[in-house]
């Protein structure tokens, strides 16, 4: 089944109100440059076009290139996604790219990734509701960490990724949740972090409901902490542009303190058709306080150039 492999194309052509977007982010090791690149098809009533989004971390600058649907490519067994000539799969992405204002050349190649663990009950981060049908958006993640190496030329500078970090996920469906929260980071100090929180309204039959998947990998230990694992949210406040979380489990509570910065704008898909805009930090920091049920600390730690969204009215269920 298709859901035990989410980092392959999930649909077809011949869909009708549908998109999948792949998300690939490159953090320097200097952590000056991050650049997330966003490969994707979009097949609805206003049109089908595959597109590539293109955003600067730093300067929450964006663009998109489009493309006609004959251009997309994607295999539905391995991550190998392409589009005219630029190319994307599990060793890494070739660019090429050009309009009016931009020219993106080059090559960043990965060593072998860390893929999220899966199991037959469990086929990645969704859990069992990866099996659940009629869901708008349904989300994977293809690699929690890897090392990066080249570089790219971006118009007259050269970008080095030598010793970067890199992270992929990916979305696929009809249209994104009405409202959500996302984070990711996995530049913090200690070099065998990754982590990732989402929660969103989930329209299901007619009705919603508030869902939430979450993960913290460290170096000895992988935490779980989402609906279907049944954790639960104790606090979620946004106020000016800091968001204070709180989730627990039966084991462990773990307190995250993200910090917004100045956000890019970027295509969403409604009904298959990327009119939405949303906006994208990947400039956010985090900070993370693991601690067993009986309060004792057992990690605490901050990452910089970390993902944030935050689509406001989510926090009304809250």
């Amino acid at each position: 089944m298709s859901v035990f492999k989410p980092w392959a194309f999930q649909g077809s052509l011949s869909r009708k109100k549908y998109f999948e977007g792949w998300y690939f982010k490159h953090v320097s090791a200097d952590r000056q440059q991050v650049w997330s690149f966003i490969p994707g098809i979009s097949l609805s009533s206003n049109g089908r076009h595959a597109f590539i989004q293109v955003l600067n971390g730093i300067t929450a600058e964006s663009q998109v290139y489009e493309f006609a649907a004959d251009d997309f490519t994607a295999s539905g067994r391995e991550l190998h996604v392409q589009i005219e000539k630029s190319r994307f799969h599990k060793e890494g992405i070739h660019l090429e790219l050009q309009n009016s204002s931009q020219k993106i050349t080059g090559n960043i190649s990965y060593a072998p990734m860390e893929q999220y663990p899966s199991s037959t009950l469990n086929p990645g981060i969704m859990g069992w509701y990866s099996f659940v049908p009629f869901m708008e958006c349904k989300h994977g993640v293809v690699s929690m960490f890897h090392r990066l190496s080249g570089g790219l030329q971006i118009n007259d500078t050269y970008v080095d990724f030598a010793g970067g970090s890199g992270y992929i996920e990916k979305d696929w469906g009809t249209s994104f949740p009405e409202s959500w929260i996302w984070l990711h980071c996995n530049t913090f100090n200690s070099s065998q972090t990754s982590f990732t929180f989402s929660v969103a309204k989930i329209p299901w039959l007619g009705s919603y409901f508030i869902g939430f998947i979450s993960y913290l990998k460290l170096e000895d230990r992988f935490i779980n902490l989402s609906t279907w694992s049944k954790a639960r949210i104790e606090t979620l406040e946004y106020s000016g542009k800091k968001l204070h979380l709180n989730i627990s489990n039966k084991r462990y509570r773990l307190e995250i303190e993200a910090l917004n910065k100045q956000a890019g704008l970027l295509q969403a898909p409604e009904r298959g058709s990327m009119t939405r805009i949303i906006k994208e930090s990947v400039d956010a920091t985090i900070e993370l306080k693991l601690s067993d049920r009986s309060g004792n600390i057992l990690f605490h730690d901050a990452g910089s150039r970390a993902g944030m969204e935050l689509i406001d009215r989510i926090l009304e269920y809250f």
